[in-house]
């Protein structure tokens, strides 16, 4: 043993102990707090690992356990946590750790010097990164980094639920955090991380984004919780509360678990499932989507989730063939998934995206073939498991022939089974996470520390310009140039951010990105400017709706226009909550002068963009295009005069106007905005049509250079 690896295994904040973790307990003490709790110990048992220190922060205050306070703890044969002041006593938030990091480093090295310096250093979180990069210049060591989460996603998330970007800075320290996070990567030898997905969009973001020096390495699972079936779900609590839905309980299970999430998109499984008479005949569909008391006081979001679930299954009725439990125990996740597979279920999961799919893990385990999204990491797991199908998750018809294969032949049903059960046990396993970790680190071991790759005074300053474009009047049409812009944006991504604004609802507006092979934009503004969406997660900026809502009373519209001749509303899938959109015969209909007096002496204060001549939504007055473009640029902390916006219709007037750098490609110089070529002289009107012209533009303002308006010519 004395020739085995030395492990450090860096995590700062939290409560960490070997057993009784309290997850959940704060923001602080989650999953990350378990998962280098369990690495540690199934990294300590191997016999080419002699030692695994996980380093942590003493806490010696008796608002928290004792336990926190051990210096030293043992947590197996070859395992320990090893627990080191920084700053006060008492526990603290991460995002106040950071003052005193440094000594906290220096406490870690004077205890190697003198009990020994180990193999590799890994470092899990930002606070640690920054540890482990001065550990590893100190030593000459290797650092492995995981992030966990990222500083650059968590800011979108966070102005996408509301928070303003002066108080993210302020109670998140998020530029410091993401500086230690550019530093850590410039550092590290080896980034592990769980799936691909997280290297190909979420690491992406950086200016050390290094794909070469990147692994997947995907955690393990709890195999004593997740297992085949026994014979004692049938008769569980649980299993009665799903019963006492169905006519037929008997039948095999379609079985959607999820958090009420409008990205989770269990609306299309429903819609799938109630559009098929061959599924309803051979199964039952159950839902669990949280725990619930009363929708009508939960979160807006997750009440238009649940409420629409209702609706279909009113709409199709499903009663007697669809349950949609209250509530379930966390103890009764595994026994759902046993029932499935004993009745010769199969799990779906039909996220809009999913970075990794703990769930689809849990139901391999479990025995349970699998249906998932083909967006993030149910990529890697079926591939790693062979035990199911990848579907567009915006596909019914996909959906369901995928979940009928497996209902009709018991031998497929078996084999996606078996192989589920083997897959598990041989990726996602602890024993299986800690013999791939051992194979990737070994290879670092003896390395001769590097500098970093891009010193910290040389580096770019992240996305400090942005460009946007409607899709189906400047950006399609010539393909051989889309292929040149696409190309052009994705070798230039770590410094200019891409954002599409379009009319489009969001799944066709995914659809038509998917069509064209286009590049997933960072940011998405859908509905004509009502809705914004952030890549990865495509998660819906909350904030901005809620900003939108204000005085907005679409059923007082509808009502004024109802009469109106030659104005007819468009099918549903193009209506939103916060756009009306309607058909127009120009021959017959009144004039847009006329509609808007009309609006005006209903006293309602909204927002008419009438388009191409035949179309007309009507949205919030604080909704439009280029209010939420200019709403993005602000948050993100891109000046307008750094932003490119490429423009084809009336709808795309207000964000071609102004400050922003704006071009509008030759086929619509005739259109709608051909008027501006007198009022705005900041627009450039290309002399090429569609992607051509947007790369003319690009060339125009130097915009992957210094990404500004031409010096007006001397003469």
């Amino acid at each position: 043993m004395s020739d085995g690896l030395r492990i450090c295994l860096i995590s700062i904040h939290g409560l960490i102990r070997g057993d009784d973790l309290e997850l959940g307990r704060d923001a602080d003490t989650g999953g990350q707090t378990k998962y280098v709790v369990e690495v540690a110990r199934a990294l300590g048992q191997r016999a080419d690992v002699a030692r695994v220190d996980l380093v942590t922060r003493r806490v010696v205050d008796p608002a928290v356990s004792a336990d926190y306070a051990q210096a030293e703890e043992q947590i197996g044969d070859h395992a320990w946590i090893l627990r080191f002041d920084a700053g006060p006593d008492e526990y603290i938030r991460k995002e106040n750790l950071w003052d005193h990091l440094d000594s906290f480093s220096d406490h870690v090295v004077s205890h190697m010097i003198e009990n020994g310096v180990p193999d590799i250093i890994h470092s899990h979180y930002a606070d640690a990164g920054y540890v482990g990069a001065r550990l590893s210049k100190f030593f000459g060591i290797p650092q492995v980094h995981t992030g966990h989460s990222l500083g650059r996603v968590k800011r979108m998330r966070l102005l996408a639920s509301g928070v303003d970007r002066d108080q993210v800075e302020e109670k998140y320290n998020m530029a410091r955090r993401v500086e230690a996070e550019e530093e850590t990567l410039a550092t590290a030898e080896l980034v592990i991380v769980s799936t691909q997905q997280e290297i190909d969009e979420q690491y992406e973001l950086y200016d050390c984004y290094q794909p070469d020096s990147m692994a997947v390495v995907p955690p393990g699972t709890d195999l004593e919780r997740f297992f085949p079936p026994d014979g004692t779900e049938g008769t569980s609590a649980i299993a009665g509360v799903l019963d006492r839905f169905l006519a037929k309980p008997e039948k095999p299970i379609i079985l959607a678990l999820s958090r009420p999430d409008e990205r989770k998109n269990i609306i299309t499984l429903v819609e799938a499932f109630g559009e098929s008479p061959e599924l309803q005949d051979l199964s039952n569909l159950v839902v669990v989507a949280g725990n619930r008391d009363d929708i009508s006081t939960m979160d807006s979001g997750l009440q238009d989730v649940l409420t629409d679930i209702l609706l279909a299954i009113d709409r199709y009725d499903l009663y007697g063939k669809i349950s949609y439990p209250k509530r379930h125990a966390p103890e009764e996740v595994p026994v759902i998934y046993r029932l499935t597979t004993a009745r010769k279920g199969v799990f779906v999961n039909p996220a809009l995206t999913e970075p990794f799919g703990l769930t689809l893990i849990e139901a391999a385990a479990s025995g349970a073939p699998i249906v998932a999204t083909e967006d993030g990491g149910p990529r890697d797991i079926i591939a790693n498991c062979q035990n199911g199908d990848l579907v567009d998750p915006l596909d019914k018809d996909a959906i369901t022939q995928s979940i009928a294969k497996y209902l009709v032949d018991p031998a497929i049903w078996e084999q996606a089974s078996m192989n589920g059960l083997k897959g598990v046990r041989e990726h996602y396993s602890w024993e299986a996470h800690a013999e791939n970790y051992v194979g990737r680190i070994k290879g670092l071991v003896g390395l001769g520390k590097r500098p970093p790759r891009i010193p910290a005074e040389h580096r770019p300053h992240y996305r400090d310009r942005a460009f946007f474009t409607d899709i189906d009047q400047s950006l399609l049409g010539d393909p051989e140039a889309l292929k040149t812009l696409s190309r052009r944006l994705h070798e230039r991504t770590r410094d200019a951010l891409f954002g599409i604004a379009t009319g489009r609802q969001l799944d066709a507006a995914l659809r038509a990105i998917r069509h064209n092979n286009l590049p997933m934009p960072d940011v998405l503004i859908t509905a004509g400017g009502s809705e914004i969406h952030y890549h990865p997660s495509m998660a819906r900026d909350e904030h901005w709706e809620r900003h939108i809502d204000h005085n907005w009373t679409p059923r007082a519209v509808r009502r004024v226009l109802s009469e109106l001749p030659g104005i007819e509303r468009q099918p549903a899938e193009m209506q939103s909550r916060y756009k009306i959109s309607y058909n127009i015969n120009p021959e017959v209909a009144p004039s847009q002068e006329e509609i808007q007096s009309l609006i005006y002496q209903a006293e309602l204060n909204v927002n008419l963009i009438h388009s191409f001549g035949q179309y007309l939504d009507i949205l919030p007055h604080r909704a439009s295009k280029g209010l939420a473009l200019r709403y993005c640029a602000h948050h993100l902390g891109i000046p307008l005069d750094r932003v490119l916006v490429a423009g084809g219709s009336g709808a795309d007037a207000d964000m071609v106007r102004g400050n922003t750098l704006s071009v509008v490609v030759a086929n619509r110089h005739n259109e709608e905005l051909s008027m501006l070529d007198q009022v705005e002289d900041r627009i450039y009107f290309a002399s090429k049509s569609h992607g051509a012209g947007i790369l003319e533009a690009m060339e125009h303002y130097d915009f992957f250079g210094e990404c500004r308006e031409p010096a007006p010519a001397t003469e």
